[in-house]
């Protein structure tokens, strides 16, 4: 006999990384909010590599602090070693990446939902959804019903969760609890369609026997970011990580062994990641390449359990032990935890709007893996915008949709309801078409006002944004009204830069603007120079030294927000339009784009179909 257990603005199922930042927003908005986890301890585990950001995925960290969001937060306090990656490459793409103490990461992201006022964490596997006459219903294993008027799904890998290593297969979300074994079926019968997607990781070995004698070290950076602009102090790099290699003898254990891999035997019927490939899957496609790196990454402090990133695996536990200790450094590893497939339910995003709600599902919306997509940032960042959307939505006010030019969270969530999602969707910089517009550094300046107007932004922080728009317009007037003269050490640096000499006066802004100058190289002759935040001699600098670049990219944006303003009708059927294509008609019924833009971007739609759209739309007028 089912119980009434209490009435939410905001219901959440699922702890991870999406339901984290779901809940928390709705919350800090002032709705009602009830979290729900399977497992108490599972609360934002990182069951796969211990680490936040990384290529693209740390601009998306990077954005959700600057709306509001957590996971920045707690990275900072988490941080084992902070890395920029890809600093040989142009500002688009540095990407900050932290190693960061797994337990201690889960415990903060816990004790902060369990502190938030207007928030309830609960333990409990909710087994089904059902609509109510004002919102839905969300009943738990222990019959317990909750009202809700919105409800957020962020079910990660442990919707109908099952688990693979050689021939053994069993039901089971990730890090050996539970999965989610009803609530898929109570979804399907609400009429959402579900499909199989998979995912893996790697072993984890002990520390003690590893040799790290003759290993690669990967040092942290000397000069350390942080993710949020509220940290003041990081403190110092605690770990190093090491580098190996597989090589011929690791490839013929495992083409020795591939019939018994669930993911060849026809066991795995779920799409896996293109982009995180197991090791036997990189051994398969690419047979000419002689060997793979992995990283041997710490998972924290208190704990001898190593990361091996680059060598997830869905092989017998006895053929793992084996391709591992044919590597170098790990020819005597003992595995603590073996490697294994994860394959799950999740849901077709297309059936999304760009708000995260279902279309035919008012108050219904999804987050993280269970929209298709991969990687905690990619949860984070869709839970964020699903919560800030219910919380919106319960309020009665208009939506926040971020479009494309926005952010890189707003290219993810486009992607995934324009496009969908035909294997786990990762996050990458070339997914974007306005990288240099859309950097990591300038995440404030693009969305830190969108996080106040909503609420999420205090005055405090609100404040100290503000003062750092002062002070990087004073430091770009100041620049350039500087003239540094043409004097022996001047010139001496230039030479140095190999870059030509200075016969005048030039002023700082377009020393600025040579590529073999930066304000490091000119600290000597900079006598005026201000003590500032390195962020903001950043940001000067790539906007003085992008300038003509950038300016052709923001032309670019508003070509593409002209589309954007063409708006579509969202209940018309497409069949009736004639002069388009019947693979257009198809998809634009699906799909059912709010404007030209996005149509554009639909697959299946041509340019042909678009001037359709745009000669309807005009005799519409």
């Amino acid at each position: 006999m089912n119980y009434s257990a209490g009435n939410f603005d905001v219901a959440v199922i699922g702890a991870g990384h999406a339901g984290i930042e779901a809940g928390l927003a709705a919350a800090r908005l002032g709705c009602k909010t009830v979290v729900f986890t399977i497992n108490m301890d599972a609360v934002g585990n990182c069951p796969c590599n211990p680490s936040i950001g990384g290529t693209a995925k740390g601009h998306l960290v990077r954005e959700i602090d600057a709306l509001g969001g957590e996971m920045g937060k707690t990275a900072d306090k988490c941080f084992l070693q902070m890395r920029m990656l890809n600093r040989g490459k142009g500002p688009a793409v540095h990407s900050l990446r932290a190693q960061i103490d797994r337990r201690k990461y889960s415990d903060e992201m816990k004790h902060t939902l369990e502190l938030q006022e207007n928030l309830e964490l609960h333990q409990a596997e909710v087994t089904a959804i059902e609509k109510a006459d004002e919102g839905y219903t969300v009943i738990t294993r222990m019959q317990a019903e909750y009202k809700a008027k919105t409800v957020i799904i962020a079910t990660g890998t442990y919707l109908g969760g099952r688990i693979f290593v050689g021939e053994i297969s069993y039901d089971s979300g990730p890090d050996g609890i539970f999965p989610a074994s009803f609530l898929g079926q109570s979804l399907k019968t609400l009429g959402l369609p579900l499909r199989r997607f998979k995912t893996g990781t790697p072993a984890r070995v002990l520390k003690s026997s590893i040799d790290f004698s003759d290993l690669e070290v990967q040092e942290g950076d000397e000069e350390i970011v942080p993710f949020s602009y509220d940290t003041e102090d990081l403190g110092e790099n605690k770990v190093v990580c090491h580098i190996s290699w597989t090589n011929d003898k690791t490839k013929e254990i495992i083409l020795d062994n591939i019939h018994r891999s669930p993911l060849y035997g026809g066991e795995i019927q779920g799409v896996g990641p293109r982009y995180c490939p197991s090791l036997e899957d990189k051994i398969m496609r690419f047979k000419d390449k002689p060997r793979h790196q992995l990283f041997i990454e710490p998972c924290g402090l208190n704990t001898e359990e190593m990361y091996l990133q680059g060598m997830s695996s869905s092989l017998p536990e006895e053929v793992q032990l084996k391709f591992y200790h044919s590597i170098k450094g790990l020819e005597n590893a003992v595995i603590m935890r073996p490697a294994y497939a994860i394959e799950y339910d999740c849901v077709d995003p297309t059936e999304m709007n760009a708000t995260l709600e279902f279309k035919k599902f008012p108050g219904l919306y999804g987050a993280g893996q269970f929209n298709g997509s991969s990687g905690y940032e990619e949860a984070a960042a869709q839970g964020l915008i699903a919560g800030i959307n219910a919380a919106l939505k319960v309020k009665g006010k208009e939506p926040l949709i971020l479009d494309r030019a926005s952010s890189y969270i707003g290219t993810l969530i486009d992607d995934l309801v324009t496009k969908g999602a035909n294997e786990p969707y990762r996050m990458m910089t070339s997914r974007s078409e306005y990288r240099l517009v859309l950097r990591q550094d300038n995440a404030d300046v693009r969305l830190t006002p969108m996080g106040r107007e909503i609420g999420l932004i205090s005055d405090k922080r609100w404040e100290k944004f503000n003062k750092k728009q002062q002070i990087k317009a004073e430091e770009l007037k100041r620049i350039s009204k500087v003239v540094i003269s043409p004097t022996k050490e001047v010139n001496h640096i230039l030479v140095s830069r190999e870059t030509s000499e200075i016969t005048t006066g030039v002023k700082l802004i377009d020393l600025l603007r040579r590529p073999q100058l930066d304000y490091k190289a000119l600290a000597p002759v900079d006598t005026t120079r201000p003590q500032l935040d390195s962020n903001i001699f950043e940001q000067v600098e790539i906007e003085v030294k992008y300038e003509g670049y950038i300016e052709k990219q923001l032309k670019q944006v508003e070509q593409m927000k002209k589309l954007e303003r063409k708006l579509l009708p969202t209940d018309f059927d497409y069949t009736q339009l004639t002069g388009l294509r019947l693979e257009a008609q198809e998809k634009l019924n699906k799909i059912k784009p709010l404007n030209i833009g996005q149509a554009s971007r639909v697959s299946g739609v041509s340019p042909a179909d678009i001037n359709v759209l745009l000669i309807w739309l005009s005799q519409r007028k």
